[in-house]
């Protein structure tokens, strides 16, 4: 039997369709740098990242004794704020939202970004329309988004094999299982391509490659 269309999709932002990995990268070696820690390069950063947020901090080798997790949150935070719109979207990121809008497939966010950012930042990227709803945290910590996540499906009142999430980390996987989702990871964000497979093999290059997911519509991108 073919598994049913999904009906709904919800996205992850950061990494997935926002292209903010080199801008976190630099950042974060701002906050090194003025503690006298070792900067790191793109397959450092891959290695080192993950959820929780804390964790990774602390294999980056910050002393929270000197600076507590709170203050170097605001100071990236901050910081990365300042620089946001440096950030461009993933190559067919809109093309892929509109196809699928086109299709009759709702959309929505849920995100580890702050609520008041990620709606501004998708407002400037003319991205608004395309979902029905907008969910990130009411912190800066990132602390994670599964109890968000439970919360929308059951709002949404969709079976679960009826629901896809779209993400760019392990975190995102997980988040998914806890919410009873089905998940699709793409290979261009925060994680790379063979820790992502270490989980799932339902991995894709890019977004352009979505249409290929068996449960989604044909799409034109």
């Amino acid at each position: 039997m073919n598994r049913p269309h999904y009906r709904h999709i919800i996205w992850d932002w950061n990494g997935t369709i926002l292209d903010d990995l080199d801008l976190c990268v630099d950042v974060m070696n701002g906050l090194l740098r003025r503690r006298g820690l070792p900067p790191m390069d793109m397959a450092r950063y891959h290695a080192l990242f993950d959820f929780p947020v804390r964790s990774y901090y602390e294999r980056l080798g910050f002393d929270f004794s000197r600076d507590s997790f709170e203050d170097l949150s605001i100071e990236f935070i901050s910081a990365y704020d300042a620089r946001s719109r440096e950030c461009r979207l993933h190559n067919s990121a809109g093309a892929v939202l509109a196809a699928i809008q086109a299709a009759g497939v709702t959309q929505s966010v849920l995100s580890a970004h702050r609520q008041e950012t990620l709606r501004d930042t998708i407002s400037h990227f003319g991205l608004a329309s395309f979902f029905i709803r907008l969910t990130g945290l009411d912190n800066i910590y990132a602390h994670g988004k599964t109890e968000l996540g439970r919360a929308w499906v059951a709002e949404l009142g969709l079976p679960g094999e009826e629901v896809l999430m779209i993400g760019d980390t392990l975190h995102d996987l997980d988040v998914a299982q806890e919410m009873g989702v089905d998940c699709v990871l793409v290979a261009i964000g925060h994680h790379p391509e063979q820790k992502l497979r270490r989980r799932t093999d339902r991995v894709l290059s890019s977004l352009a490659a979505l249409p290929t997911v068996p449960g989604i519509p044909q799409l034109s991108v």
